[in-house]
């Protein structure tokens, strides 16, 4: 594992249930500012039973990225943890999050 990989997984380990970020703001806080896609493929590459709070990370719009099962997956993920969102994704509110 890289030590940009490492980074981003140790600094979404501390992410607080309840708490958003962004794939730039987690690319910056690594260390590799302006690597917001980087951090995505990372991310896309975690085993579905990683503890990691991988659905907590959003794009700089307040948006899911992902489509499909992923989308659904992480939107439910984001709702149990009390974050209100339209029914397309868009988080509510959604600096009050971050």
């Amino acid at each position: 594992m890289d030590e940009f990989a490492q980074n981003i997984f140790t600094i979404l380990s501390y992410l607080e249930k309840g708490k958003l970020i962004t794939y730039g703001q987690l690319a910056s806080q690594a260390g590799f500012p302006a690597h917001s896609r980087h951090v995505g493929k990372i991310l896309a590459r975690l085993p579905k039973d990683t503890r990691l709070p991988w659905h907590r990370v959003v794009n700089s719009q307040g948006k899911i990225s992902l489509k499909g099962d992923a989308f659904i997956r992480q939107k439910t993920l984001l709702e149990a943890e009390k974050i209100e969102m339209t029914e397309q994704g868009k988080i509510i509110q959604f600096k009050r999050y971050l």
